[in-house]
């Protein structure tokens, strides 16, 4: 029986033996009368591997394409700028020297979590008439971009206390003829320039920047929302250089009373050199509309490679815009070019750049603390901060895409409402959720109100999630240079002992533009499971939190650069589940005759409307005791928000 087993196992063998040197000779017969991909002609392959062939042909296929482009820049560079055309009286469209791939629109995570009057989405790709003139203004807003990067004076000349640096128009208008015209009638120049060396990669900056996920969501605090609308060029050789994207964007500031910045435009990367990398992007808004209320000249970054992966940004920021909707509280910081100056563009990539490192750490750091005891953890819990921070910058600006309902109160007080439906999304509570938000001015410098808000000391003062109860911070995650940079895990314990305790998980975070408190409530089961490094997607989250900012430009003080005037303007903002059926509908008149916000009822996961508006209570009661302030009497201040108490 084995002998008669083993002649059946050869013959078997024999057989498939036949068959592959049969499927051998057939590949090589193949082979042998393959054609070249590029002549045409019989190939020369020899013994050249299939995996080596793919790769010629590739090659091949690249070198074609950098020759393209290197002719578009030869032909169009040094022509004078042809002026924005008409797109209804173009005659025939002649082809494009470019390859366009096909592209489905792209938009980034921030804006995503309100998706009611999407003006952005309407927005069309370019016509293939207007495709040659966006190349030509690519490579001419390069040109531009680059020399604004590396040029000083007289071009740019800094101000008397040397906190930043001024454009001169006349200068700008002599030295760049071409580019896309003179300035708009009723439009107000901004132009600002800031250098940073930042810890990153300057390939994985490059990477960030032309990927508008990456893009959208390193910059939230800045960029509401963002789209691709088209590729005309993908780059060259497995990297970004000579990449060309029609693109889509809103820039907002963190309150619900700055109307966002619009624009559509297309961006331009390149390499200058060996390290030198820059990214511009430009202004087509005058091919769609010849009243845009916000124009974006030649803007961008010179990024050079330094040693260790850190990485020297130059940052430009240059748009022309009609800042006459802002709100009056706002209007000496956006009137000074700097609620949206290259100054806050270089300190959000320099914050961002922190927290990517603390995130990339293989170990638990000396600095972390509490109750995470494995990597792992500590990933999930900073993943989980993130995802936060996304959901509440995506919440409290003026983007179109959130529809406001406002609420007067007095002493001009207004409270900005909106609610939207939480459908089979496990990173939040199903149901309807509503979003409220309010801005107000302080007499107090933003230091000091950060320290106030951030300590968990002082949270009963004015978080009615605590309780009254004793807050104790069990988890800590530096993140950042600064003592305030960190994520922190919370835990109350509550007054009453026949409430159980909850979690806090919260993310402070500040810079010298501005800093931010958010925090939401978390379910103590799932919150274990992600300590343990489990998935953090599923952990439901609904932040609210603040933004303060400086009230004005800055000033040094003692060699330090010390934001605004003195006081802050604050942004408060909540995201609470009204109900956990979406398909209910919320009254705003019954919100607006109870007067306030919904507030959360620990440990029920219901909410009932608090009594009065606490901006109102904050500002009167400030109002009283501001005659007996002093350096240390804010961390003193009792109820900054009582919430109806």
């Amino acid at each position: 029986m084995k002998a008669q087993h083993e002649r059946f196992d050869n013959t078997q063998l024999r057989n498939e033996n036949e068959k592959l040197q049969a499927e051998n000779i057939r590949y090589k017969e193949a082979l042998a009368n393959a054609n070249c991909p590029n002549c045409g002609g019989p190939a020369a392959i020899g013994e050249m591997s299939f995996d080596e062939q793919q790769l010629r042909i590739e090659n091949a296929r690249l070198q074609e394409e950098i020759d393209r482009i290197s002719g578009i820049a030869a032909k169009y560079v040094g022509k004078p700028m042809l002026s924005y055309p008409d797109a209804s009286s173009q005659g025939p469209s002649r082809s494009l020297d470019l390859p366009v791939p096909s592209f489905s629109p792209q938009q980034g995570m921030v804006g995503e979590m309100f998706g009611t009057n999407d003006l952005l989405r309407s927005m069309a790709g370019p016509t293939e008439a207007e495709k040659p003139i966006i190349i030509e203004l690519a490579v001419t807003a390069m040109e531009e971009l680059v020399r604004m990067a590396q040029v000083c004076e007289p071009l740019w000349v800094p101000t008397s206390n040397n906190s930043h640096e001024i454009l001169s128009e006349d200068e700008y208008m002599r030295s760049f003829p071409r580019g896309i015209g003179p300035k708009l009638m009723g439009l107000k120049s901004e132009a600002s320039r800031e250098s940073m060396v930042v810890i990153m990669n300057h390939m994985t900056l490059v990477e960030i920047l032309m990927d508008v996920n990456q893009w959208s969501n390193v910059f939230c605090g800045i960029v509401s929302r963002a789209m691709t609308l088209e590729v005309l060029s993908t780059g060259v050789a497995g990297n970004y250089n000579g990449a060309l994207q029609v693109m889509t964007a809103e820039y907002q500031i963190p309150s619900p009373l700055v109307p966002t910045r619009e624009n559509y435009f297309v961006r331009y990367c390149k390499q200058h050199g060996d390290g030198t990398w820059a990214v511009v992007d430009v202004s087509l808004d005058n091919m769609r509309s010849s009243s845009s209320r916000c124009r974006r000249r030649p803007s961008g970054c010179l990024i050079q490679e330094l040693p260790n992966g850190y990485s020297k940004v130059t940052w430009i920021e240059h748009v022309e815009v009609d800042n006459g909707p802002v709100h009056d509280i706002y209007k000496v910081l956006v009137n000074s070019g700097l609620a949206f100056a290259a100054k806050r563009w270089v300190a959000t990539l320099d914050r961002q750049s922190e927290r990517l490192a603390s995130a990339m750490a293989s170990n638990i750091p000396a600095g972390d603390v509490g109750v995470i005891m494995s990597p792992e953890g500590r990933k999930s819990m900073l993943k989980l901060a993130e995802r936060m921070v996304l959901s509440f910058c995506s919440g409290i600006g003026a983007s179109t895409a959130h529809t406001w309902t406002t609420l007067s109160g007095s002493g001009g007080d207004d409270v900005r409402v909106m609610t939207r439906k939480s459908v089979d999304d496990p990173g939040r509570p199903s149901g309807i959720v509503l979003s409220a938000a309010t801005s107000f001015w302080l007499p107090v410098q933003p230091k000091q109100v950060f320290n106030f808000l951030r300590d968990e000391n002082s949270r009963s003062e004015w978080d009615i999630l605590s309780n009254c109860g004793h807050v104790e911070e069990i988890a800590h995650i530096a993140n950042g240079r600064d003592p305030g940079n960190c994520v922190s895990l919370l835990r109350v314990n509550s007054a009453n002992s026949s409430q159980s305790n909850m979690l806090i998980l919260q993310e402070s975070s500040t810079d010298f533009t501005g800093s931010y408190v958010i925090y939401a409530p978390v379910d103590i089961g799932a919150m274990n499971i992600a300590l343990n490094g489990g998935d953090p997607d599923y952990v439901a989250l609904l932040p609210s939190g603040f933004a303060i900012l400086p009230d004005g430009p800055g000033h040094y003080e003692g060699g330090v650069l010390v934001g605004g005037t003195g006081g802050s303007l604050l942004t408060i903002a909540f995201q609470i589940l009204v109900d956990s059926v979406p398909t209910s509908k919320l009254s705003l008149r019954s919100v607006a005759t109870q007067w306030g916000f919904y507030k959360w009822c620990e440990g029920k996961g219901k909410n009932i409307l608090a009594g009065d508006n606490f901006s109102v209570i904050f500002r009167n009661r400030w109002k009283k005791s501001r005659t007996n302030l002093n350096d240390h009497s804010f961390r003193n201040f009792q109820g900054l928000s009582r919430f109806g108490y």
